[in-house]
């Protein structure tokens, strides 16, 4: 587990006479950053998508930066096809200058990323992928990677699949783990991570959980996009608990984490999941003000900023909170129109289920979809003393 030093707390007054030259090292072209923050016990792990410009990073409010995505070839190659892939992650390592136990992870795959089942289908197409994900970390002075490959033994959006890929699935993160431990030794004993994006109910089956967690640094739970495009009524995309209206085969943050610690995943390698986006789907079924209904239309993911400047209690949208599920959501009765999101109210619900289940911390999609930080500061604020 990462977790923030105690020693440093004490280096917060060398930090303080020190963050603004180095503000303005950093942020020339690149990612304002503010000053240092306290210890933690709960890390903070947030996917940032590539893109020019790059979203701002506050590199202190959060323990780990997952760069989203490098991709597999057909050869087991990893592959960066981001054009400005090298000065996206050579700005977030520089971020360790302002806060020294930032991690910067670069996540591999990502939905409809393929060739995961040939790379982990032989010892040597393992071992190639091991050595090519070496390579990546000594390049660029990175702190590991995460496998993002969804999902072993399924076809996903088209990828290639087989029911081999559930024991190859441990095989591959067993020789990553190993090549990692390697590098690592050869570096001082520095600790390399080694982390996977999971979803729950059906999608677990092609993983063998309690194994896999050995190799793993930790898991981030994906226990978000409960409900989407591709799932036949409306509901709570990112619920922590089950409403009442759903039913019992429906899934939702609580049950997801049950369901890994039944299987023996250590509470401290589970990192519960939040969005800083909404799901919309028009034409819905009234009763219950949309939620749980049948819907005509999907209509689209509005970012955490779009929803407070367009939808939050504005153009015909009534927000409502769900006490049960611990969760908002939206109700336009003009359009029959429902959006399912998540807001302060439901993540500090979800940073205060965190803490009574003695999980490792929180992770969340995707860092440009917030407005001013807005969400990352409940996290902040809800996970560090302060």
């Amino acid at each position: 587990m990462t977790k923030r030093l105690a020693g440093h707390a004490g280096r917060r007054v060398w930090k303080a006479m020190m963050t603004q030259c180095l503000i303005m090292a950093l942020t020339a072209g690149a990612v304002p950053v503010m000053a240092a923050t306290a210890s933690a016990d709960y890390r903070i792990v947030g996917y940032v998508a590539d893109a020019s410009p790059l979203p701002s990073v506050n590199a202190n409010k959060l323990d780990v930066i997952n760069y989203a995505f490098a991709k597999l070839d057909a050869k087991s190659n990893v592959v960066l096809p981001s054009p400005v892939a090298d000065r996206t992650l050579a700005t977030f390592v520089a971020l360790r200058k302002i806060n020294p136990q930032l991690k910067v992870v670069v996540s591999i795959g990502g939905w409809g990323a393929d060739y995961f089942s040939e790379a982990a289908l032989t010892d040597a197409s393992r071992q190639h992928m091991a050595d090519e994900v070496v390579a990546l970390v000594e390049k660029h002075d990175v702190d590991g990677v995460d496998l993002d490959w969804e999902y072993p033994t399924l076809p996903g959006p088209g990828i290639s699949h087989r029911p081999e890929d559930k024991r190859n699935f441990s095989l591959l993160l067993e020789t990553l783990r190993t090549r990692l431990d390697q590098l690592g030794t050869k570096h001082g004993g520095r600790h390399y991570l080694l982390t996977i994006a999971a979803a729950d109910s059906e999608f677990v089956a092609g993983i063998e959980l309690e194994r896999v967690s050995r190799s793993l640094d930790w898991i981030n739970l994906m226990t978000y996009d409960f409900h989407n495009s591709l799932t036949p009524t409306t509901g709570h995309h990112a619920g922590l608990h089950h409403s009442a209206v759903t039913p019992t085969d429906d899934r939702a943050g609580d049950k997801a984490v049950a369901q890994f610690l039944a299987a023996g995943v250590p509470a401290k390698k589970l990192n519960l999941g939040v969005a800083f986006y909404g799901r919309a789907f028009t034409g819905v079924d009234p009763a219950h003000d949309g939620l749980q209904q049948k819907y005509a239309k999907y209509d689209g993911s509005p970012s955490w900023r779009e929803l407070v400047d367009s939808y939050i209690d504005k153009n015909g949208y009534v927000r409502h909170w769900d006490a049960k599920a611990q969760a908002p959501f939206l109700w336009n009765a003009g359009t029959h129109t429902f959006v399912t999101y998540e807001d302060p109210q439901s993540l500090r619900a979800k940073a205060d289920f965190v803490k009574a289940k003695g999980l490792g911390g929180v992770m969340y999609w995707e860092q440009s979809l917030d407005r001013n930080d807005e969400l990352l500061d409940v996290l902040d604020q809800s996970l560090r003393p302060h």
